[in-house]
């Protein structure tokens, strides 16, 4: 069965509504899409705690960087991940464990399997996409952008 994305009005929902963002695979190295999709987000008025085990007590953008889900500081609302696919069914499973709401992954990453366990747990589920894309496209201003 096709991995298929929830609909668009529930993705905007699911970005305006996700304070707390757990970000999978972050990057300290500016050039790279996950460091630059951490700043976008904390623009858009999110919080995002860096997930990267390498990196682990430094600080990126202002957050403490935690090795894994399970030593994230808060509950977090989503997790934005940034691995390649094989890793996914695992962050997934860690996401489940730690009863975070939704899961994101980016583009060009489905991983069909662990899409249906996240969503047998009741989380919603986002493959394949960007927020940094979604953004604009949706017309949708995030939880910390005042109208204006």
């Amino acid at each position: 069965m096709a991995f298929h994305n929830p609909p668009d009005a529930e993705i905007a929902a699911l970005l305006n509504g996700a304070k707390t963002i757990a970000l999978v695979g972050a990057s300290a190295n500016p050039a790279r899409a996950s460091h630059e999709v951490m700043a976008f987000l904390q623009r858009k008025g999110h919080r995002v705690i860096p997930v990267n085990p390498g990196l682990a007590g430094q600080t990126l953008l202002g957050e403490t960087v935690v090795a894994r889900i399970a030593d994230l500081p808060v509950k977090v609302d989503m997790a934005d991940v940034f691995r390649p696919v094989e890793y996914i069914g695992g962050v997934v499973d860690e996401c489940i464990a730690a009863g975070i709401a939704a899961v994101w992954t980016q583009l060009e990453l489905i991983d069909e399997a662990a899409a249906e366990r996240a969503r047998a747990a009741g989380m919603t589920v986002v493959m394949d996409r960007c927020p940094k894309i979604d953004y604009p496209r949706l017309g949708i201003r995030g939880p910390g952008v005042q109208p204006g």
